[in-house]
């Protein structure tokens, strides 16, 4: 067995994520779907203070709590609608610059305040009517130093409110004769719409790609696809790596789209893991998909594999070199098929969700959707087929040149 199969199960019990728990104001014993009065529900000014006001169809379970660096207010729910909800209504406060909701995950949702100022929670509460069964939530925010600021801030420890704790990983037991498990991951969703132009959004088409990746992928022998999201839900980054792990992945994918502000940019480029991400388009990349997990409120920087450095090193040496064996080979596959590639098709860049040690992992960006004719392929089965038949082609290829490289590997 190759030193990578002998540490998979090593590794796979790893759990990347603690929990989020209950905040300062306490959960309430109600469930169901509110919708909420966008007309009434806001935020304002008062005097030294800022209200928050929430208008809900029906009391459900919620809570507050505020995140630094950046400085963020963020509500949980089990759950809201928020799909009218304009974030204009809760901007006109002065300490409130930016506001986000959405689907956290199914049964959950999350509503982000970006804080201008350092604030801390003054009064938070919710008022039934009795008569009619809606909801007020309200929340009352005061100015504070940034060390109160800092010293309240970060999501309590609850576990009845560890809704992105992931469940425990199993640690599959190795299947040298087993289908090479292909872990497809679609980026963004849910709170975290991704990059986006005019109405198309990256989280949209990249789960519309995977699931044609994991069709197509299913119709070849010894290959079983799994997605990491199959619907508009938020994961965090950290779990897609160990949703990869309980599934006993052999290969994890992750697909992308750009968007930038001139219409030049076109063509798909292919990214492994480096120690430093040094040119612009690294950098972006990086910025960009680091910040969806700060969008949805949670914050996992210094997150990372609980175990042994010198074992991780061992263990990456073999998986960081399959890794780029495969990026090299989806790079001429997709010349293969014929999908519109970048000037410079082969990236590296410091990338969260490459970083895992046990099995190896690429990050495709498959094009740009500020660019019309990317777009135009993005946006269609058709004009995705070649992007689909190229990773396709290349995981076949890969699985085939990676058996054959096995024994040389266990020597």
């Amino acid at each position: 067995m190759s030193l990578f199969g002998q540490m998979k199960g090593t590794l796979g019990a790893l759990c990347l994520i603690g929990a989020l728990g209950l905040g300062p104001v306490q959960a309430q014993d109600f469930s169901g779907l509110a919708r909420l009065d966008v007309a009434q529900s806001g935020a304002v000014d008062q005097f030294r203070s800022t209200e928050l006001t929430l208008y809900l169809s029906q009391p459900v379970p919620y809570r507050v709590f505020t995140l630094d660096a950046p400085r963020r207010l963020v509500l949980d729910f089990r759950e809201v609608d928020f799909r009218q909800a304009k974030p204009e209504a809760f901007t006109e406060s002065d300490w409130i610059g930016g506001a986000r909701f959405g689907v956290l995950r199914p049964g959950w949702s999350r509503m982000v305040l970006d804080l201008s100022a350092p604030v801390a929670v003054d009064l938070a509460g919710m008022r039934v009517d009795a008569s009619t069964g809606t909801a007020t939530i309200t929340v009352v925010l005061r100015r504070a130093s940034e060390a109160e600021f800092a010293a309240a801030a970060g999501a309590p420890d609850d576990p009845d409110w560890a809704l992105l704790t992931p469940p425990e990983p199993v640690s599959p037991e190795p299947r040298p004769d087993g289908p090479l498990v292909v872990m497809i991951d679609p980026g963004h969703g849910g709170i975290d719409p991704g990059a986006g132009y005019d109405d198309v959004h990256e989280a949209d088409v990249m789960l519309a790609l995977a699931r044609e990746l994991a069709s197509a992928l299913g119709r070849v022998e010894s290959v079983r696809p799994v997605l990491t999201r199959n619907d508009d839900r938020f994961v965090p980054l950290q779990e897609r790596l160990t949703l990869a792990r309980q599934a006993g992945a052999g290969l994890f994918i992750s697909l992308h789209a750009d968007a930038l502000e001139g219409q030049q940019a076109t063509g798909a480029s292919v990214y492994t893991l480096t120690d430093a991400a040094e040119e612009d388009a690294s950098l972006r990349m990086v910025e960009r998909h680091e910040s969806g997990d700060l969008l949805a409120g949670v914050d996992l920087s210094g997150q990372g594999d609980e175990v042994a450095t010198v074992l991780q090193d061992l263990v990456r040496v073999e998986t960081a070199a399959a890794g780029e064996r495969f990026a090299t080979g989806l790079v001429q596959a997709m010349r293969d098929t014929g999908a519109q590639l970048n000037s410079r098709p082969r990236r590296e860049a410091e990338l969260a969700v490459l970083n895992a040690a046990d099995f190896p992992s690429v990050l495709l960006e498959v094009g740009f959707l500020s660019n019309a004719q990317d777009r135009a392929r993005l946006t269609s089965p058709t004009g995705r087929a070649p992007i689909v038949a190229a990773v396709t082609l290349a995981v076949a290829r890969w699985a085939i040149e990676e058996e054959a490289l096995a024994p040389l590997l266990r020597q």
